[in-house]
C-alpha cells in the first residue's frame, strides 16, 4: 500500500518510466486506484483555512473548447451561483495576463510548466482540502508531480498530448513526423499551434534534442527549422483551426490530441498521429488565484467537476484524457494511457527558468521572419 501511495513521484521522468511499469492501460490504472482507495491526504484536514459562506459568483478562465455544455449551467442551477466564463488561447496570454495584473477570476486551468511561474510569484493561493471531499477520485498518477509536489495548489482537469492531424482523404502516404512541415508539396495547407513551447520543442525533437532544451546552438538549429516551415504554413493557430480542418481548407496540422478527436466528430476523414520523433505531454490543472474573490465557490465547482460522471461529461466532450479514475467507467470511449512505445517518445514541458528569454526572443525571431 505505501508504494502505490507514493506512486506519483516529483521527477517527470519517473513520472513516464512508473507509468510504464504499471502497464499504463486504462484498466490497469483503474485498478491500483481501486486497490488505494483513498489517500490520507484527500481526508479534509484540520489545517485546512475555512472559506466561509459560499459566494453568489464565480469567475473562470480556461481554455477554449475545454469543457462540457452542461458543466457550468448544473452547477448555477445546484448551487445557486451565477458563472461567469472567459477563455485563452495559449498559456502565456494567461500568465501575462495575471502578471499584468488582472483581478477577478476565481479558478484557472493552468499548464504543468507553467504553475513554478505562478507560485514563484505567489500569484496561487493554497487549497483548502476540507471542501474537495472528492479528490481521492484522481488516480496516483497525477498526484505529486514535480510541479506540486504536496497537492498544495492543483485539482488535474485534464491530460493530453501534442502531434500531427492531417486528413486521411487529402494527404497520402499519412504523415510520420515533424519534417512535414517542411515539405513544399502541402505550402498554404498547414498550420502550427500558436505557441512557442510547442513549435520549437517540435523543430527540437525533429533533430533529437529535449523539447525543453536550453542550449543555445540546438535552439539556432530549430529556430532555422522553424523558419524554413514558416514558409509553408497557412498560419499559426491554435484550437480554431480544427474548423479549418474539417472544412478542408488545411490538411495538415499541429494539433492536441483532444483537439483532433473532436474535429473528428464531425469529419471522419481527419485522423492525428505522435510523431516519431516524439512530442509534449502536458496535465492541465484547476488553481484559485491568490487575489481570488469567490474562494469557497470556486472550490465547491471543483468539487463538483470531481465528481465521476461531471468529469467523464468534461472528458467526452472535449476528447482529452482524464486524471479522474473513478470517472473511467463512465466514459463511452476514454483517452487510454500512452502506451510503452509512446511513452519513450514523449516528455512533460518544464519550466525553463532564466531560459525564458532566450525562447520569447527565438519565437520573436520566427514569428517576424
Amino acid at each position: 500500500m505505501d508504494d502505490r501511495e507514493t506512486l506519483m513521484t516529483t521527477s517527470r521522468r519517473e513520472f513516464l518510466e512508473r507509468a510504464a511499469s504499471v502497464a499504463v492501460g486504462v484498466p490497469a490504472i483503474a485498478a491500483l486506484a481501486g486497490a488505494c482507495g483513498r489517500r490520507a491526504g484527500d481526508v479534509p484536514g484540520a489545517g485546512s483555512p475555512a472559506l466561509g459562506s459560499i459566494e453568489p459568483e464565480l469567475s473562470i478562465y480556461n481554455w477554449s473548447d475545454y469543457i462540457a455544455s452542461n458543466v457550468v449551467p448544473d452547477f448555477e442551477r445546484e448551487f445557486g451561483v451565477k458563472v461567469t466564463y472567459d477563455t485563452f488561447e495559449s498559456g502565456e496570454e494567461m500568465v501575462a495576463k495575471l502578471q499584468a495584473g488582472a483581478t477577478g477570476y476565481d479558478l484557472i486551468v493552468c499548464t504543468d510548466y507553467l504553475l513554478p511561474v505562478l507560485t514563484e510569484r505567489d500569484l496561487l493561493a493554497p487549497l483548502s482540502r476540507r471542501y474537495l471531499t472528492n479528490l481521492g477520485n484522481i488516480g496516483p498518477l497525477f498526484r505529486k508531480l514535480a510541479f506540486d509536489p504536496e497537492d498544495n495548489y492543483t485539482v488535474p482537469w485534464a491530460w493530453g498530448m501534442s502531434g500531427v492531424a492531417w486528413r486521411t482523404d487529402r494527404v497520402q502516404p499519412p504523415p510520420e513526423g515533424w519534417g512535414v512541415f517542411l515539405d513544399p508539396r502541402f505550402r498554404g495547407k498547414m498550420t502550427m499551434l500558436d505557441d512557442q513551447r510547442d513549435v520549437i520543442g517540435a523543430f527540437l525533437r525533429y533533430r533529437g534534442h529535449s523539447l525543453n532544451s536550453i542550449d543555445p546552438s540546438e535552439l539556432e538549429v530549430a529556430r532555422q527549422d522553424a523558419v524554413m516551415a514558416k514558409a509553408n504554413l497557412k498560419a499559426y493557430i491554435s484550437a480554431p483551426v480544427k474548423s479549418q480542418l474539417i472544412a478542408g481548407d488545411v490538411w495538415i496540422a499541429q494539433l492536441w490530441d483532444g483537439d483532433a478527436a473532436q474535429s473528428k466528430q464531425e469529419q471522419p476523414a481527419i485522423s492525428w498521429m505522435l510523431p516519431k520523433e516524439g512530442a509534449a505531454m502536458y496535465i492541465d490543472s484547476l488553481v484559485v488565484p491568490r487575489a481570488a474573490p469567490h474562494p469557497r465557490a470556486a472550490h465547491e465547482f471543483m468539487n463538483f467537476v470531481l465528481r465521476p460522471e461531471v468529469a467523464a461529461s468534461i472528458a467526452t466532450a472535449i476528447g482529452y484524457g482524464t486524471p479522474n479514475q473513478a470517472a473511467m467507467p463512465l466514459i463511452p470511449n476514454p483517452v487510454p494511457y500512452p502506451s510503452k512505445a509512446e511513452l519513450a517518445r514523449i516528455e512533460l514541458q518544464k519550466d525553463l527558468g532564466r531560459a525564458s528569454g532566450l525562447w520569447d526572443e527565438l519565437w520573436t525571431r520566427i514569428k517576424t521572419a
